[in-house]
């Protein structure tokens, strides 16, 4: 393992893992199922096709243990794997991307709660889902990367395969149409 790593991060918890430290595994999927499942279920409007994939991406990550190294934080890996797995999906279901609806929101909201549910109450969280559901999917897939993951535009660009200032774009007017679709309960 580098040694400038600090042993409590992504990075050195999956390096543990890949040489062999279960528990590794067991905090890095703590850390990181919640946030992944809800950005799933949100890209595909569907609990169940977001579980299929939730499942999907940590058996990849699984299986392509042995071959990680910390190129980049262990989230972007994580998300990049997600991300190819969306594509997957879509593909597999004829899907374009901007089929997909939030029809799902209460059980999403009952599964995996937010923090905008908690302290804005359901009736927030509800229009919160709402209103991701109407930014288009490139817009919704740059924002959540961005606010609920905390990937820094150079990162999101690499993983989407888009240029940065078009991240930076796709993430300004997500923000904009939120705020105006969220109106008065800013």
């Amino acid at each position: 393992m580098p040694t400038d790593l600090d042993p409590d991060s992504d990075e050195a918890l999956m390096l543990a893992w890949r040489d062999g430290d279960t528990a590794a595994f067991d905090a890095l999927y703590a850390r990181h199922r919640v946030r992944l499942y809800r950005f799933l279920v949100r890209e595909t409007g569907s609990v169940a096709a977001g579980d299929e994939l939730f499942q999907e991406t940590w058996l990849t990550l699984i299986r392509q243990r042995h071959a990680y190294q910390p190129w980049a934080r262990f989230s972007t890996w994580l998300l990049e794997t997600a991300h190819r797995r969306l594509i997957d999906w879509h593909r597999r279901e004829k899907r374009h991307r901007w089929d997909s609806d939030l029809t799902d929101a209460d059980a999403i909201a009952d599964r995996c709660p937010t923090p905008e549910a908690s302290a804005a109450g359901r009736q927030a969280g509800a229009r919160l889902l709402d209103c991701l559901g109407t930014l288009p999917p490139e817009q919704r897939e740059a924002f959540l990367l961005k606010e609920e993951h905390a990937l820094g535009l150079a990162e999101i660009a690499r993983l989407t395969g888009v240029a940065a200032e078009t991240v930076k774009s796709r993430v300004r007017y997500a923000l904009a149409k939120l705020k105006a679709c969220m109106g008065e309960l800013l």
